[in-house]
């Protein structure tokens, strides 16, 4: 599994035993039901253009990064998404490949040490939980 940055090209591999916790929890159909003055049921619905959520979570005896790659998707996390910038190509081990910002509206990362204690090296190692939304 990789994260590439669309802007500046530069990947980042990911643990392969990280796991799409939400995969299957989410729909592109949308609907809301209201009734009409006269007691009938009105049903709009529509279907979802984007914004499927992806939530990648590490078992805590699986998946570790170092430090220097959890300060490398803090980075990345930090950026706006726009044109320009905050896009990023994800890309699995079996061939799917989504293009995903950061979720910023929820914690984005979530880093804790494995060791229990603050990491201070950079080649120390975090668990890691990743939230991204597929915006195409």
């Amino acid at each position: 599994m990789q994260l590439k940055n669309l802007a500046t090209g530069v990947a980042l591999p990911l643990p392969d035993d990280l796991l799409w916790a939400d995969e299957h929890a989410w729909s592109p159909a949308v609907a809301s039901t209201s009734y009409l003055i006269t007691g009938a049921l009105l049903i709009q619905s529509a279907t979802r253009q984007a914004g499927r959520p992806i939530t990648l979570v590490g078992a805590p005896d699986m998946a570790w990064v170092t430090r220097a790659a959890v300060e490398q998707l803090r980075a990345w996390a930090a950026l706006a998404v726009s044109e320009a910038t905050g896009r990023f190509e994800l890309s699995f081990t079996d061939g799917r490949v989504f293009t995903v910002a950061f979720r910023h509206q929820d914690a984005a990362i979530e880093a804790e040490p494995v060791m229990g204690f603050p990491a201070r090296a950079s080649t120390d190692f975090y668990r890691l939980t990743l939230r991204f939304l597929e915006i195409a």
